[in-house]
């Protein structure tokens, strides 16, 4: 089995800037893709950022330029680091992790994070 736990969120002014972690915890896996989701009130959950194992980013229109993504495989971590913050990126933020099994690399899963709230707000 693994975890995904997520640290970073909070209050924060328009401008301002903070740094979401995620770790994965568990044994005998590999961490294929992973990266961050958002979902605002009313809305569909959409793509943040995504960073492959080789370390290879995307980012969604919305937060490219403002927004940097990165990975410690060895921690299996992932941290999205935004500035420049926008009322609109208040939102619940959830780590996502494509995850294979180390014996039977062929099978994966998509491991979710409990959530955690960004609240932009002056």
């Amino acid at each position: 089995q693994v975890q995904l736990v997520e640290s970073g969120g909070g209050l924060v002014q328009p401008g301002g800037s903070l740094r979401l972690s995620c770790a994965a915890s568990g044994s005998r896996f590999s961490i294929n893709d992973m990266g961050w989701y958002r979902q605002a009130p009313g809305k569909q959950r959409e793509l943040v950022a995504i960073i492959t194992r080789s370390g290879i980013p995307n980012y969604a229109d919305s937060v490219k330029g403002r927004s940097t993504i990165s990975r410690d495989n060895a921690k299996n971590t992932v941290v999205l680091q935004m500035d420049s913050l926008k009322l609109e990126d208040t939102a619940v933020y959830y780590c996502n992790a494509v995850i294979s099994s180390v014996v039977v690399p062929a099978i994966s899963m998509t491991y979710w994070g409990q959530g955690t709230q960004v609240t932009v707000s002056s």
